[in-house]
């Protein structure tokens, strides 16, 4: 449900990693049209890949999905979601990083990142919540709720991806918490998150409630 962004976050992309990169919008079944504005960009990025996914099952469904098509086509998987909340301005900081670790991650709450546009609700709720999944799983890291990373796929390669179970934002914290627990080296790198400029947000009671229960599915990590 982006078509009010795809085409214009489709083509920043392309004008970030150049026409060599290769786009796949994983598309999960919605009914806004978002499918049909990506397939009429495909004639100009032949590299641009649309996922199509015969019904609604979630975030974490929809990426895992992606993984097992991609991880080994791949080197290096970028995740991000597509309303410019995390720039693709990034993503090549993102994949130099990849030199000294396995996954490298943006984050909001280390020295140097921001929000931009939230109110106070959103903030209280996305930096509590992280201080809880934190608290509870003992992930070594800041922001464990931000889905923009670059991972080697050597490293989702030994994930047991059918294994997790969110199937909403929490996907991303039990994606981490599997990356780590499977021996990936993790690196934050600070980022300014930007409220989405179109569209509406995801976020709703459901995917709060599982984001307060998801962490008490995973084993805690001893540091």
């Amino acid at each position: 449900n982006e078509r009010e962004n795809i085409a214009a976050f489709v083509g920043a992309l392309y004008g970030v990693l150049g026409k060599e990169a290769t786009v796949c919008v994983v598309d999960d079944n919605s009914p806004d049209g978002t499918q049909s504005i990506v397939e009429s960009l495909m004639p100009m990025f032949p590299t641009l890949m649309l996922l199509k996914r015969e019904k609604k099952e979630g975030l974490g469904r929809a990426y895992v999905h992606a993984f097992k098509e991609l991880k080994d086509k791949y080197d290096v998987l970028v995740i991000t979601d597509a309303e410019f909340s995390e720039h693709p301005l990034y993503i090549p900081q993102l994949i130099d990083g990849l030199q000294h670790s396995d996954v490298v991650a943006g984050s909001r709450y280390i020295r140097g990142g921001r929000i931009a546009g939230w109110g106070l609700y959103r903030r209280a709720l996305s930096f509590g919540g992280n201080m809880y999944v934190r608290l509870l799983t003992g992930i070594p890291l800041y922001d464990v709720s931000l889905g923009f990373a670059a991972i080697k796929t050597t490293a989702l390669k030994k994930v047991d991806l059918d294994s997790i179970r969110a199937m909403g934002y929490a996907f991303i914290m039990e994606l981490k918490h599997a990356l780590i627990q499977s021996g990936s080296r993790i690196q934050e790198v600070p980022i300014t998150f930007v409220d989405r400029i179109g569209g509406t947000s995801k976020i709703s009671m459901k995917i709060v409630r599982e984001g307060f229960i998801a962490p008490w599915h995973v084993q805690r990590i001893h540091e």
